[in-house]
Order: structure tokens, then sequence, then C-alpha cells
């Protein structure tokens, strides 16, 4: 990588096998203690159990008799069948000796004759008490200065200590997050975005995170023209800018958001047609329309919302149309947001350099010529220039009721649209910090952020994901330096480019991706935290669904009533598509929201408005709801972090296929039984495998890393390779929180009505059933790895 300064640590680039192929190797899972596999202990122990049988042996003992259960154990135990339900912790020497002095006839059975001489015995207990007092004071100066200089291995040993979590957390401070918001927004003006970088390195460098570095790219940005776009109306020859201010009046009143409002990798030009109003564009919209009128190069009037941008853009292109005029209807919008007159960005990238598809952008990678992803000129633009368009006032409440923009079937617009763009590349930065694991420092846990990228505007949003993530920085490092870490690393991403199209994230993720795929497991985002201030709004994987179902539980017993705990599996916006998608990393993300947002059409989130730095501080004034997006990310990270068995869910993931296959959808008989099977091998494993491994006194350090390298990749067997535009790779996730079935198989159906061949149906319920199927052979191999363990060492 020639621009990058660093990548992942060294303990990591060689990567490592997974541990239950290696089950023989001397490893050392989390909780593991040195103690407990020294081998002189445990030949000390093993002579001492050899030495009590010959004790037991002795003429003293020869009325002892072993239980009848334990001799008939022991008679049998070359012939028993060995099951997983019955496995035990071993029973250590010390212990049948302790059983042994409890018995009741203890005493009567056993006597030994008196002492021949009272005054050597007594000068010989005098010399052992003073011994033995000299010891005891030698323990207690050692333990003393040792607890004072040695870290706490009160969580390396596997314990779950939620009081040291609180600990951590309680220095998290809503004033100290504030500082740093603003300190952030004074930074917003750059001319690019390496003085925010280096701002962000600065702050984590002061806070004691060891391994900071900058990882650059140079990838192919699609920036804005020196002049705004524009419309006119060929009817009366009127100007107007995406915001629906008039040429003219621009010209005297530039504003920079003119130049912003635009569709990143659109492609560029003018075109002059009539404007049909698609309405959301969905394919009912369409099949309507084409009824109607001929489309073939006439400009789409379509409302962002209900579906990926992506996919109803390629419908539109399929059509034959020719330009899209993009805009928010104000009725999806709450009473309280006002943006009839603004401007909003999006992108039309997937994700990623355009210039390198599927591989990193790095010196001497090949660069493709792709300054646009679409054929169509699409333009952003207020719905207030909407209203002009289809000669409407703006105000269309009426008695408390919105009524939806749309242009009237009997009229005809003609209009023409000029869309600017410039193709550069450019230099793009993520800042990378890493805070090594104890136990386990090739296990990473990834919490992810962005920071602002110059060329164009992704409001503040920014500045409270960033400030968030050094807040909990802050707090984590005052207790490293006291000598704690957690078991597994934790690296901490902000992100560059997240607004063309998350390309900082993709292509760190292209050019470590052999590490990442084995050694990721899980991913938090901290993207867009504070959207609204009336609703807790989670999403997390079905494997991370209950860890987080339960975080919220709590947090609305501190505070008011919460209307909904609910935490869904739904696509959502940020970096964590490339660890969703691609890696099939087990994600979470809490956010703020507003009630009416979440009830409205999905995907609004697509739209990039220029919101000030106020408009935060208005939604958030004391940042308490900073505060405790901070401690409820943190707590999860802590956990996932630092818990000897990764706290996922296996048994949610196939309650989650079988929700998903509810519903009158054809062709899924085939689908539900190996759904059935799924389920049952899931309940198996985490009966068998996870209950065991949760009770400290039966968990065994390589059985719980075997166990470990299962929980973080059950996700990957539910990434499809063909998916449609704007969907996730990762079946797992719903489109919305109004759809629970499969999305690729929902899109099929509604595809399948409008043609006589039901072949894409077929092929996307084949996608469908081999990952139901790969996920049911993935947990039924694990049990049989862990039963051949169990019988080779026995």
């Amino acid at each position: 990588m020639g621009e990058n300064e660093a990548g992942l640590p060294n303990t990591s680039l060689q990567g490592k096998k997974m541990a239950y192929q290696k089950v023989n190797a001397d490893q050392r899972g989390p909780g593991h203690s040195q103690y407990l596999d020294n081998d002189d202990l445990q030949a000390t122990a093993l002579d001492l159990e050899w030495d009590m049988e010959k004790e037991l042996e002795e003429p003293g003992f020869d009325q002892f008799q072993l239980d009848s259960t334990e001799n008939q154990n022991l008679e049998n135990s070359e012939t028993v069948d060995l099951s997983l339900d019955s496995i035990q912790p071993a029973t250590s020497p010390k212990g049948r000796f302790q059983r042994l002095q409890e018995e009741p006839d203890y005493a009567t059975r056993y006597t030994r004759s008196a002492p021949k001489s009272n005054h050597c015995n007594f000068c010989r207990l005098l010399k052992v008490l003073c011994m033995a007092i000299i010891l005891f004071i030698f323990g207690i100066l050692i333990g003393y200065y040792a607890h004072e200089n040695c870290p706490s291995t009160v969580t390396s040993s596997g314990t779950i200590d939620l009081q040291l979590y609180q600990e951590i957390l309680k220095t998290i401070q809503a004033e100290d997050i504030k500082k740093s918001f603003r300190n952030l927004v004074q930074l917003y003006k750059s001319e690019d975005d390496t003085e925010i970088s280096k701002e962000i390195k600065t702050q984590w460098t002061s806070l004691g995170l060891e391994d900071i570095q900058f990882v650059n790219y140079s990838v192919l940005l699609n920036l804005p023209g020196p002049f705004p776009s524009s419309v006119t109306l060929s009817s009366s020859g009127q100007c107007f800018h995406p915001n629906g201010q008039p040429c003219s009046e621009a010209r005297k009143h530039s504003s920079q958001d003119l130049l912003y409002s635009y569709a990143a990798y659109s492609a560029k030009g003018t075109l002059e047609a009539e404007v049909i109003d698609v309405s959301y564009g969905n394919a009912d919209d369409l099949k309507r329309i084409k009824k109607m009128k001929n489309v073939t190069n006439q400009i789409a009037l379509l409302k962002l919302g209900k579906l990926p941008l992506l996919y109803k853009l390629s419908l539109l292109e399929k059509a034959g149309f020719g330009g899209v005029l993009l805009y928010i209807d104000p009725c999806d919008l709450p009473k309280t947001a006002n943006l009839s007159y603004d401007t909003f960005m999006v992108s039309l990238n997937p994700g990623g350099d355009p210039s390198t598809p599927g591989y990193p952008s790095i010196n001497g990678s090949f660069r493709e010529n792709r300054s646009n992803l679409t054929s169509l000129l699409v333009q952003p633009i207020s719905a207030s220039l909407v209203a002009k368009l289809i000669s409407s006032p703006n105000d269309r409440t009426e008695n408390g009721v919105c009524s939806p923009l749309e242009l009237p079937n009997n009229e005809k617009r003609i209009i023409n649209m000029q869309v600017q763009t410039v193709t550069k590349f450019k230099t793009i930065i993520n800042v990378v910090g890493y805070l090594k694991g104890l136990t386990s420092p090739d296990r990473y846990i990834i919490v992810g952020s962005h920071h602002h990228t110059a060329y164009s505007y992704s409001g503040q949003e920014w500045a409270s994901s960033t400030a968030i993530i050094t807040a909990f920085i802050r707090s984590l490092m005052l207790r490293v330096k006291r000598g704690w870490r957690p078991n597994r690393s934790i690296i901490f991403c902000s992100w560059g480019g997240t607004a063309f199209g998350n390309i900082g994230s993709y292509e760190w993720g292209e050019d470590f991706k052999k590490v990442l795929q084995k050694n990721v497991v899980a991913y938090v985002s901290l993207h867009s935290p504070i959207r609204g201030n009336l609703s807790l709004y989670s999403v997390a994987s079905p494997s991370l669904q209950q860890l987080v179902a339960e975080k919220n539980n709590v947090n609305c017993s501190r505070r008011a009533p919460c209307p909904d705990t609910n935490v869904s599996s739904v696509q959502i916006q940020g970096d964590a598509n490339y660890f969703i998608n691609h890696l099939g990393v087990p994600t979470l993300q809490f956010a703020y929201e507003d009630i009416k947002v979440l009830q409205g059409p999905s995907f609004l989130s697509e739209a990039l408005f220029p919101n000030h730095a106020t408009k935060i501080e208005e939604m958030d004034p004391f940042f308490s709801l900073h505060e405790t997006i901070t401690k409820l990310s943190g707590e999860v990270i802590l956990q996932i972090a630092n818990e000897p068995v990764l706290p996922f869910n296996a048994l949610d993931i196939a309650i989650e296929v079988q929700n998903s296959l509810k519903g009158n959808q054809p062709n899924t008989h085939q689908l539900l039984a190996q759904a059935t099977r799924l389920r049952d091998s899931a309940e198996l494993f985490q009966s068998d495998e996870m209950r065991p491994a949760n009770d400290p006194k039966e968990r065994v350090p390589v059985r719980v890393r075997m166990l470990n390298d299962i929980l973080q990749d059950m996700e990957k067997s539910f990434l499809v390779q063909q998916v449609p535009p704007g969907f996730y790779r990762n079946i797992l996730y719903h489109l919305d929180e109004k759809t629970s079935q499969f999305s690729i198989l929902l899109e099929a159906w509604e595809h399948c009505k409008s043609l006589a061949s039901n072949e894409t149906l077929q092929e996307a319920v084949s996608e469908v059933l081999h990952s139901i199927n790969s996920a049911q052979v993935y947990f039924k191999t694990g049990l049989d790895v862990f039963e051949s363990v169990l019988v080779g060492k026995n």
C-alpha cells in the first residue's frame, strides 16, 4: 500500500487457522490462566492422586470403600458411551479426599496410635508455627506489592465483571462530549479533511491510545461542477436552481449549498424531455405508467424513500428513462422538519473506489474509467421546486392532513435539465487506532465512526460520531493506564469518504480482507448517532439482538419509559456496509431517532442535508443523548471484547430465518423444511456447547476458543452473490421494519408478477435455500468436531 502509513498489527498479518482445526496445539483462549497449564503443577497433582491411592491401600485405610456408583463408573470407564450432555468437570484428588473426611464414621474407622514423645512433638510444632508466621508475613508483603504493580486479572480470567464495566463507563460525561463536538465543528470549513484527521489523531494520542495511524488511499471522486445545476421550463423559459431559487437571483446571492445539491457519479450533460411522475418508482408504479405513456428518454419525477435509491434507478434505467429529478415529499417528513427549500446530496456509488471495483486502491492497481455509474442524468431538487414545476402551492396541508405532491396525468411539462460534475482523484484518509488485547490479540472488535470529507456535506452528524468515539476512548484508556486490558483487541476507526459511498471503509476492508475475514469478531457502528431525540433506535445482527435488547431494557429502566425496545435487523446507512455484506461480521448500532421518521418511508436517510452545527445542539442541548449512546455502545463493546465466551446467540439466527419465511410466499415449502433442520441443529449447539461454556466450572480453554471461532462466523453462511442494486448481500437483514420476509424473495416475487416466467423467483429461492443449508451444515459440523475432540481425549 504505497500511500498507507500502516495497516493491521503485525500479529494479525500472519492470520490463524480455525481453532477447531488444531485442537492438539497449546492454545490459550479468553480467560485462560497460565498456571492452569503449568506442567509441573499437573505432574504434582497426578503424584498427589497416586500417593493418595497408595495411602488408601495401607492398613489404616482397608475399611474404606468407594461409593458403589463410583466403583461402577470406574470399572466401566472404557465402555461408557460418552455423550456431550453427560460431560462433567473432572474431580480433583483434593475434592475426593474432602468427601472421605466428611463421612460420619470417618473418625471411628480411622485412628492413629498416640505419639511416642509429647515433648519432641511440641518442639516440632513450635518450629513449624514460627516458620508459618514468617512465611505468612512475607506472603502479605509480596501480595501487597504485587497488587500495586501488577494488572488486575479479574477479567482476563474470564469472569464477567459488570462492576468493572460500570467503573469504566461512569467517567463518560456529557460535558466532555460537548466540548469535543464544538472543537470538531470549528474545523468544518477546512479546505480538505487533512486538518480534521490530524486533530482526531492528536486527540486519540493525548488520551493514551497506543498505535494510531493514517491509512490513505487515492480514489476517484465525483465532485460538483463550477456552476450549480439548473432546471428550465420550456414553456416559459424560467430557470431554477435545485432549491427552487430563480437562476437570476442566485447569481446575486450565490450559496455553496447550491453546488453540493447533486448526485455523485451521475451522468452529466443536458436533456430536454417531458417530466413523468413515477411516484416512488417501484415495479407497480412503472408498470402502470408504461401502459399510459412512452417513457423512452423521458425525465422521471421520483420520490426518495420506501426502496433503495440504486434499485429504483436501475428500474428506471431499464425502462428507458433518460433523466431523474429526485425529491423528498414533505408529507413523508415529521411536521417539525421543514425541508421544503433545502437541497441535498446523494451518492450513486454502491461502495468503494469506483475505479478499483472489488480491490484496493493501492499504488500500481489498474484503474477503470468510471466517471459515472449510471446512464441517467440524476438531479436532486427541493420540494419547493417540484411545487413550481407542477403549479402547486408550497403548503399542501389542509385540516392537518398533508396532500402528497403529484403531477396530474392530463398535464404535460417539458423541461430542460443540466447536470454538471467534475471527476478527480483525491486522497481519502482513514484514522485507525489499536488497543491490543491481552489473551486473544488476534481477535478484533472494530468500532467505526466517520469524519467530514471535504467537497461534500453531511450535516454535523460526523462531529457527533467522532465526539462519541473519542469519549469512549478517553474512559477506556483511563482504566488501561491502571494496568487493565480487554481480552480481545479493539480497533478504533474514523473513516473518510463516507458521503461518496463509504469509500474509506471499503478500501481498508479490501486491503486487509484476508486478515479481517479470519479475525474480526464484531463491528460497532457509530454512524449518525443523533438523528432525533424521541426514540432509541437499535439495529443489530440476529446473533446480537438479545444482547442489544438487554441494554435497551436497562437504559429504559434508568430513564423515562421507552416507547419501543424492539431490536431489528434492517439495512442501515454508513460504513458498516462492507463488514455486513462482504465479511458477514455481526454488527450493531444505537441511535436516537424521531418516532415519526421511523413510522414514515424508509431510506430517506440516503439524502445528506447541509444542517448547521446548531441543529445537533437543538436536538440534544445538554448532550445527554450523546452520553447515553456512548455508554450503551461502550458496554456492549466491553462485553464482546472481554467475555470468555462471545455473547452471541446461535438460536436467534435460526428463529430469524423461520420468521423470514412466514406469510403467503410461493415455493417456500423446501425452505421451511430446511429452516426447521437449521433450528434443530442450532438448539442442539446452544444446549450442548454454549451452555457448558458459559459455566466457569465447566469451561475448558481449548473448547472455548473453538466455540468462539464458530460463533463469530455464523452469519457468513447468509452472504449471497447476486442481489438487486441497493439490497444487502447478507440476507439476514431486511429492507425495513415493515417487512419481515427475505428481501430478495420479495423483490423476485414482485418481478415475476409482470413476467410469464418465474426463473428469477426460482433463482432467489435457490440462493436462500443454499444459505440455510450451509448454516445448518456449519452447526452440525461444529458439533461433530467437539464430539471428536472429546472421543480423542478419552
